[in-house]
């Protein structure tokens, strides 16, 4: 399902002397990951987590290397095609939710379905934010929603395409140590019903274990 050879990201280095002088914030880079698999991506700050799961989706290009989603080669596409590839095939959760404010809990979900022309999008909607427990919460907007809520939000927006492909940055990041766990175990069982891939950048060691596979970063690189 993915497919990553030898990337690297290379960007200017401010700070140091000379003009061509660049930083490598990811150094030969490869790694695959099978259909159905969950795979974590683990490591310090700093050390390229989230730039390698922003190239892996396609949200930004490496400086040398191949990707490659569902056998699609991501760099033979433009950004529009890229764009149509991550509707057709993945979901993404973030640490900040990423909910519009304007809208209610059941309208950001409702959101991709729309966009991609899908019917019924309002009662899949709702299906989906009561299957994530917030039945009673549909015509809430973000802002009055805890944390934990808006995350469910999130993973119901995420699934309720039923995406191939989940990219997940740093899910539990902004949740106290309990709602991480709640979150953590729906997530996995959203995981399981709809037999997504899984690709997970986390600094949580618990949330990392629940993987089958984690690969670790350092320096940019890969260190096991």
């Amino acid at each position: 399902m993915v497919q990553a050879d030898d990337l690297s990201k290379w960007v200017p280095n401010a700070g140091a002397a000379g003009t061509a002088a660049q930083l490598a914030i990811l150094d030969h880079v490869s790694l695959s990951v099978a259909a159905g698999e969950a795979v974590a991506i683990v490591g310090a700050s700093g050390s390229g987590k989230s730039t390698l799961l922003s190239l892996l989706a396609g949200l930004d290009l490496p400086s040398s290397g191949r990707i490659a989603l569902d056998g699609v080669d991501l760099l033979a596409l433009d950004e529009d095609g890229r764009a149509a590839l991550r509707a057709r095939l993945v979901g993404f959760v973030f640490q900040s939710f990423h909910l519009l404010p304007a809208l209610s809990a059941c309208e950001n979900v409702m959101l991709p379905l729309e966009l991609a022309g899908v019917a019924g999008a309002r009662q899949r909607a709702e299906a989906m934010l009561t299957r994530v427990g917030l039945g009673q919460r549909l015509h809430h907007s973000p802002r009055t929603l805890s944390g934990g809520e808006q995350q469910r939000v999130a993973l119901a927006r995420a699934f309720v395409m039923q995406p191939r492909l989940l990219f997940a940055d740093e899910p539990t990041g902004n949740l106290d140590a309990a709602t991480g766990a709640e979150i953590i175990e729906l997530l996995f069982q959203l995981n399981a019903e709809q037999g997504t891939t899984l690709v997970l950048v986390t600094h949580d060691e618990t949330l990392a274990r629940r993987c089958q596979r984690q690969i670790r970063l350092a320096g940019g690189r890969v260190q096991s």
